[in-house]
């Protein structure tokens, strides 16, 4: 890997983990950077996911230490998303994937449309949703996740704000979860020897930085920064999986 390669790797690392600190899908840009440099196919996806453990790390703390946690409340959303990320796993290889890929881009922009409808703030809306309402949902999301991988995060804040939570603490309590499950990712992909650590420490490098900016500028401006980049992040993602780009 080039010098030049090496810096292009860095910032737009660095342009993900800001992304995904606020919304999700960075791994549109990381992916096809990391297939730039050389790092194809299983070893893109491993490489990719220590970038990804490093960016959670960076956006979980710096949000923990501008007041915003999230630990707590990611305790009920991980147990149930991690089994349906088993179950996810098992579906989609028996499935098309392209089909499924399709299917998750055509649903996701009405989830979108869902998430971004103004609630009535009435006691009955204040209330969170109860753990069976919560778990099947978080369940699906895990079945996604595992089925597909690619946007998880987008998906997870939808869901969390939609449950009576906004999204800035919603960000906080996403970035925890997706930390969780890609602390149980890497060291597969380890084992597998599918990480090219070179570009891995790059690109952590740079989606680190971005986590650490884009926490700061999502508490900083709250719902209204966070919202626009959360529509052109769901559009984007929807548009690449239904195979418009």
């Amino acid at each position: 890997m080039s010098l030049l390669e090496a810096v292009v790797l860095l910032l737009g690392g660095a342009a993900a983990g800001v992304i995904n600190s606020m919304a999700g899908g960075g791994s549109l840009i990381t992916v096809p950077l990391l297939d730039i440099v050389g790092v194809t196919g299983l070893d893109a996806n491993g490489t990719n996911r220590v970038a990804v453990l490093a960016q959670n790390v960076s956006s979980s703390t710096t949000y923990r230490k501008q007041g915003v946690g999230g630990l707590r409340e990611a305790v009920p959303v991980v147990l149930p998303v991690v089994a349906g990320s088993l179950v996810g796993a098992i579906l989609v290889s028996q499935l098309a994937d392209d089909s499924f890929r399709r299917l998750f881009g055509v649903l996701m922009v009405p989830l979108l449309i869902v998430a971004l409808i103004k609630r009535p703030q009435t006691d009955d809306d204040a209330q969170p949703w109860s753990p069976l309402v919560s778990g099947s949902i978080f369940f699906a999301i895990g079945i996604y996740g595992g089925a597909i991988q690619a946007g998880v995060g987008l998906v997870l804040l939808m869901a969390i704000n939609r449950s009576g939570i906004d999204l800035l603490k919603a960000n906080a309590i996403k970035t925890v979860v997706i930390l969780a499950l890609t602390l149980v990712a890497v060291p597969v992909f380890i084992l597998d020897g599918q990480v090219r650590w070179f570009p891995a420490l790059v690109l952590a490098i740079g989606t680190s930085a971005g986590g650490w900016l884009g926490a700061r500028i999502a508490v900083k401006g709250g719902e209204r920064v966070i919202k626009p980049v959360l529509v052109v992040a769901v559009i984007a993602l929807a548009g690449r999986m239904i195979g418009l780009y």
